[in-house]
């Protein structure tokens, strides 16, 4: 069911990073994550209330990430509770022993609607390097094999990154292979443990667009893209070379019209171009709120206000969803209400959340010389 959203009043996902402790260490880590469990996490008490204060945002979607979500004890307990009213919950563990088959079981048996593990590369090699563990791959790949059997939706997350940009033909083979619903491709950012020096290049990101949207015209699985809001650009601009239209089609019909708008469970993507703090709110451990995780500027604490008002009345937030405050060629650009460039990549390397995207190599109408 698509529900109408005022993205200024509600977002579109909630992320709720259950805790910080994971078992890995991978080399773009957000979160630093460590091996040991901060003392201050929101408790299971805090956490009903804030799935209260999300549910009350138009139900939007949630999606318990970490960390390693899987290291909080009462983990299907907040999910039990959450589906219960109603919120449609999917959670990202990494890929550790801890992903067991009675927990997938568990999992299916509290109504979680999808699992999302994390895959860098088509090969033990490329994957266990970028995870910074030995044997991930091959665990990950095994555990998939208990999702199937329980007949619960998985998705793929991938980080481009120039460790596997040669490789993502045989990432999109790999994702099909393993009869995936979904495959979530984000495009790193120098947050966290991530470096500069792990990225692509800005027209190697507007070649793996290209090759994305192209992919999506004849893979069975649906594609999705984080911290690539760029990616929105090209998509339509390669519809209206395709369909020879010299106006604008929009992220929505270009959307339909590819059949991509929802998906096998509802967890559908956006109909409108999604940003840090625009549709999207991110909520540590601890309670902070920020724009997203990959935007680490906080706007407040959720121990200490409600949620819709950090999300609704933030300067940070309000700033965020006016595309016309951005600055240089993303603020003159015709494509910045679906697109905006991401947020959070400006800031990661310019210090100024409202400034261009970087690694975009597009230039406006507005900026090209007669």
């Amino acid at each position: 069911m698509n529900v109408v959203r005022d993205f200024n009043k509600d977002p579109f996902i909630v992320i709720w990073e259950l805790t910080r402790a994971c078992q890995l260490k991978c080399l773009h880590c957000r979160a630093e994550a460590q091996y040991k469990t901060d003392p201050r996490e929101l408790t299971f008490e805090e956490g009903k209330q804030l799935i209260d204060q999300i549910h009350e945002m138009n139900n939007p979607m949630l999606v318990f990430t970490g960390g390693d979500p899987l290291l909080r004890n009462d983990v299907f307990d907040i999910a039990e509770y959450a589906v219960k009213k109603g919120v449609r919950v999917s959670m990202t563990p990494s890929a550790t022993p801890n992903v067991t088959k009675k927990s997938i079981e568990r999992a299916k048996e509290v109504g979680l609607s999808r699992w999302a593990f994390s895959l860098d590369g088509p090969t033990a090699e490329i994957h266990d390097h970028f995870r910074g563990t030995a044997g991930s791959f091959d665990l990950t790949i095994e555990r998939i094999q208990y999702l199937h059997e329980l007949e619960i939706p998985i998705q793929i997350n991938t980080v481009i990154s120039r460790y596997n940009y040669e490789y993502l033909d045989e990432m999109a083979e790999l994702v099909e292979r393993l009869e995936c619903v979904l495959w979530s491709v984000f495009f790193l950012v120098p947050t966290g443990r991530g470096q500069e020096k792990d990225m692509i290049s800005p027209v190697e990101h507007e070649k793996v667009f290209i090759w994305l949207q192209e992919l999506s015209k004849r893979v069975p699985f649906d594609i999705k893209t984080t911290a690539a809001q760029h990616y929105r650009r090209v998509f339509i601009q390669q519809k209206m070379k395709e369909e020879k239209k010299k106006e604008n089609i929009s992220y929505l019909d270009a959307l339909t019209s590819q059949g991509l708008t929802g998906s096998i469970d509802g967890l559908g993507r956006a109909p409108k171009g999604v940003n840090d703090g625009n549709g999207f709110v991110f909520i540590s451990h601890i309670g902070d709120v920020y724009p997203s995780g990959l935007l680490p500027i906080k706007a407040g604490n959720v121990r200490e206000q409600p949620l819709a008002e950090i999300y609704r009345e933030s300067p940070i937030f309000k700033d965020l969803r006016n595309p016309d405050k951005y600055k240089g060629k993303c603020g003159v650009c015709e494509f910045r209400y679906v697109c905006g460039g991401s947020r959070s990549r400006a800031y990661a390397m310019t210090g100024d959340y409202l400034e261009s995207e970087p690694f975009c190599v597009y230039v406006p109408k507005a900026l090209r010389t007669k």
